[in-house]
C-alpha cells in the first residue's frame, strides 16, 4: 500500500461539520487516499446543519465514495488494507450496531472489519446525556479495540469560534489514527 488509505464513516448524529473538516485536513496530508461512506440519516443532518451543498462538498473531497448499501465494496474486506477508520459523528444507533456486530450496512461493516483486523477505529460518539445502554456500548467497543472520542471541545486553547472548535476536534481525531505525520492538533503547552 503506497498511499495511506483512511475510511471516513458519517452517521446521522449532530456534528455534521466535523467530517467536512476531517476531509479538508486530510487533503493537506501527502499520500492519503480517503474512502467515504455516508448514512441516509447523515445526508439529512448534513443538509440541515451545514446547508444544502454540504453533501456535495463532502463527496467531492473524498478520493472514493461508497454507497451505504454496498456491502461488497472494497472497504468491507479485511484484505483491503487501511491506516484506520474514523466515524464522525457516530450516532448511538451506529455505535450499538458496531458494539453488537450487526453489520447491516457498509459503514458498520467497515468498522467491524477494522475491529477484526486490529486496525485503528476512532468513534466520535455524539449524544447527551448518556444512558446506561450508551455507556455499555462504549465500553464494549473500547474492549474490542476502538477508541471512543466524544467530540468534546478543548477550551484551554480559548477557541474564538465554532470553526476553531470543529478544527481542533477534527485534528485530534486524525492524530488518533497514528499516521506517520506531525500532529495536526495544537498540543497542550502547560
Amino acid at each position: 500500500m503506497s498511499r495511506m488509505r483512511i475510511v471516513l464513516g458519517v452517521s446521522g448524529a449532530s456534528g455534521a461539520a466535523i467530517p467536512l473538516r476531517i476531509l479538508e485536513r486530510l487533503q493537506e496530508v501527502e499520500d492519503v487516499e480517503t474512502h467515504l461512506v455516508v448514512s441516509e440519516a447523515a445526508r439529512r443532518t448534513l443538509s440541515h446543519e451545514c446547508g444544502p451543498g454540504a453533501l456535495g462538498r463532502l463527496l467531492a473531497m473524498a478520493t472514493e465514495n461508497h454507497p451505504i448499501r454496498d456491502v461488497g465494496a472494497t472497504i468491507a474486506s479485511g484484505s483491503f488494507r487501511t491506516a484506520g477508520m474514523i466515524v464522525a459523528p457516530c450516532s448511538m444507533r451506529t455505535l450499538a450496531a458496531i458494539a453488537t456486530g450487526i453489520a447491516d450496512n457498509l459503514l458498520v461493516r467497515a468498522a467491524d472489519v477494522h475491529l477484526k483486523e486490529r486496525r485503528r477505529l476512532i468513534l466520535l460518539a455524539r449524544e447527551t446525556p448518556l444512558h446506561l445502554g450508551h455507556l455499555r456500548n462504549m465500553c464494549s467497543v473500547a474492549e474490542m479495540g476502538a477508541i471512543v472520542m466524544p467530540p468534546v471541545p478543548a477550551f484551554y486553547h480559548r477557541p474564538e469560534s465554532v470553526d476553531a472548535i470543529v478544527d481542533h476536534i477534527a485534528a485530534r481525531a486524525i492524530d488518533l489514527l497514528g499516521l506517520p505525520i506531525p500532529p495536526l492538533a495544537r498540543e497542550w503547552e502547560g
